[in-house]
């Protein structure tokens, strides 16, 4: 029934909120038949969330449900499946949020459709089209950037405007395609094909922000996989929202989240790349400016070193070093000179003494036969044999006489 209320007389919000919560109760359980878009199923939780969808008229409501209803169905539901849910309107006062609390789920077909994508997933994956070996990396700064998007979407618009707010310079080649319906994959490939053979065009974004799964069935077509695996040129792919996964995602050379995601990533900032720029000369100033100090730290020790202040004194140590050694050198060789010649002396007196000429001026002398021989023997000597005899100044002859005497001849 109407409440009675006035400008003079309104009632709060809690009130209100209250008083829709009880209308609602009193609507009691109802059977709802949707599309689920998401599907929550955090580990460990006792709840599973889940939004189903109305697609004929684009309306959604949160439901609700305890893991053990949700299990009774979860090998055969998942997102974009449709359902046929027993559940019981619920009204959440302190935020004055709608959402069903199911109690049973019953699944309307199987998701022919999602199976049939799963199984084309599995199929080119198996031919190596997602392997990360395959990826590109981007170039760190495009000149020129291609886009395909749909017309006056507000894709095209967080692209152009975070891009060009990162790096002003940079410029867009933009194709103008229909993103869904039964023209969008021609349309897409032939835009991608396009500006993939387009000169100097370095990076190619495929941007749509967003929507339901069937909305994004036109990315997850063979053909335009098979045509972004076959670019030259490094593809991005932003379609949809951080739960979307179509399978232009994982054929991409970089997924975006969403369209704004992908500015940022394929375009640098200025603003930051300033910023390092000016961190890099400063630190290359720091190292630099270390150096020198370090340098001129260890120029100055080596200034202060005795050798360096005083280099002659080197030279006159070393000078008296070698004084010294030569002083040395010339005692050492007069010792041995000296004890040379002493040595020398003592040789030529014994030789002297030992001489055959100072036995002669002791007074004896060497009888010699007309040969030469000495005579050591008397019997030696025959009758009238002259012998020379030799004396220290000098011989003469003498001649051996009867009686073993020695006269002198006339």
């Amino acid at each position: 029934m109407a409440l009675n209320t006035s400008p003079d007389a309104p009632i709060p919000v809690g009130q209100v909120s209250r008083l829709i919560g009880g209308w609602i109760d009193r609507l009691g359980a109802v059977w709802v038949e949707g599309q689920i878009t998401q599907l929550s199923r955090r580990p460990g939780a006792g709840v599973v969330f889940l939004t189903l969808r109305d697609p004929a008229h684009d309306i959604s409501l949160s439901v609700t449900c305890y893991r053990a209803v949700f299990d009774r169905v979860a090998d055969i539901v998942s997102e974009g499946a449709r359902v046929v849910v027993h559940a019981k309107p619920e009204w959440y006062a302190p935020r004055g949020q709608l959402s069903l609390r199911a109690a049973e789920i019953r699944p309307v077909g199987v998701g022919e459709l999602l199976a049939r994508l799963e199984q084309l997933k599995k199929s080119l994956a198996a031919e190596g089209l997602f392997a990360a070996e395959r990826k590109r990396p981007l170039p760190f700064l495009p000149q020129l950037i291609g886009l395909v998007c749909g017309r006056a979407s507000a894709a095209e618009r967080d692209v152009l405007e975070n891009a060009r707010h990162r790096w002003p310079a940079v410029r867009f080649e933009i194709r103008n395609v229909p993103v869904q319906g039964v023209h969008a994959v021609p349309r897409v490939i032939e835009a991608v094909e396009e500006l993939d053979k387009a000169p100097g065009v370095d990076v190619i974004i495929v941007a749509r922000g967003g929507g339901s799964v069937e909305d994004l069935l036109p990315f997850s077509d063979e053909r335009l996989v098979r045509t972004v695996a076959a670019c030259g040129t490094p593809v991005v792919s932003a379609i949809g929202h951080e739960p979307d996964s179509p399978l232009l995602d994982l054929v991409a050379d970089l997924r975006a989240s969403t369209p704004t995601d992908a500015a940022k990533r394929v375009v640098p900032d200025v603003g930051e790349e300033l910023v390092r720029v000016r961190q890099l000369r400063e630190r290359a100033l720091r190292c630099v400016t270390a150096h020198l100090d370090r340098e001129e730290r260890g120029l100055a020790s080596v200034r202060a070193r005795p050798c360096m202040q005083h280099p002659q004194r080197m030279v006159e140590e070393r000078e008296d070093r070698i004084d010294a050694l030569t002083a040395r050198a010339r005692r050492t060789l007069g010792h041995l000179l000296d004890r040379a010649d002493s040595e020398l002396s003592h040789t030529h007196a014994r030789v002297v003494a030992l001489s055959p000429a100072a036995t002669l001026r002791r007074g004896y002398a060497v009888l010699q036969h007309a040969d030469g021989s000495v005579v050591r023997d008397a019997a030696e000597v025959t009758a009238e044999e002259e012998l020379r005899a030799r004396v220290a100044e000098g011989e003469f002859t003498v001649r051996p006489v009867a009686g073993s005497a020695v006269v002198p001849p006339a």
